[in-house]
């Protein structure tokens, strides 16, 4: 009993077209990263979740890493179990990708997380970092100002803590500024030799 020869080719040419596709979303998502957040294929591995949620680095012991690892692909060679950026080549750090640099933030301070929670790779959280400063630069993203509640105090200068400055001694009067100035008695060979010095503008 002889097989179809249809059957294998049909095969191969839906792997092919599954392949063509694939290609065609990588160059689609390079030129317009954002647009895997909204896609399909990223609702069905995600969800709503951001993509480092329940992600665990593989480790010896029982006790985590203080760090995570230097990166993740080193020339060819791609690490057993790499970070939540490394091991989708989908997603793309990319100043524009708000939806993707905001699962990096926090909420509540603004303050960009740290890798040992997120489980990025140092490379990749030094690319997150610059792309969140350039997004709040571009006005992608908003800045954290903290708020401050005035407790309506006079900040002026008319209350009695800060005093105004008194006014100068009269010139006419002959006092001096200091009263201890008025003590000093000049040494007079000094004094002469500025005057032998200075006799051109002493006129």
């Amino acid at each position: 009993m002889s097989l179809p020869s249809h059957t294998y080719c049909q095969a191969a040419s839906l792997q092919d077209e599954g392949a063509a596709q694939a290609v065609e979303a990588l160059s689609r998502y390079k030129e317009k990263p954002w647009e895997y957040l909204e896609s399909e294929e990223y609702i069905d591995k995600y969800g709503s979740t951001p993509v480092w949620k329940g992600y665990r680095r593989n480790h010896k012991g029982g006790i985590p890493p203080q760090k995570t690892r230097k990166t993740c692909i080193r020339g060819d060679k791609i690490c057993g179990n790499p970070c939540p950026i490394c091991r989708d080549q989908n997603i793309l750090i990319h100043h524009q990708n708000v939806k993707l640099l905001e699962q990096f933030i926090s909420p509540y301070t603004g303050v960009v997380y740290d890798p040992s929670k997120t489980g990025v790779c140092m490379k990749q959280q030094k690319k997150l970092t610059e792309a969140i400063a350039a997004s709040r630069d571009h006005g992608f993203l908003p800045f954290q100002i903290p708020y401050v509640d005035f407790t309506k105090e006079d900040y002026s200068n008319s209350h009695d803590a800060v005093g105004s400055t008194p006014p100068p001694p009269l010139l006419t009067s002959g006092e001096s500024w200091y009263k201890w100035y008025s003590q000093i008695t000049p040494d007079e060979s000094q004094v002469a030799k500025v005057k032998r010095k200075y006799k051109a503008y002493l006129k």
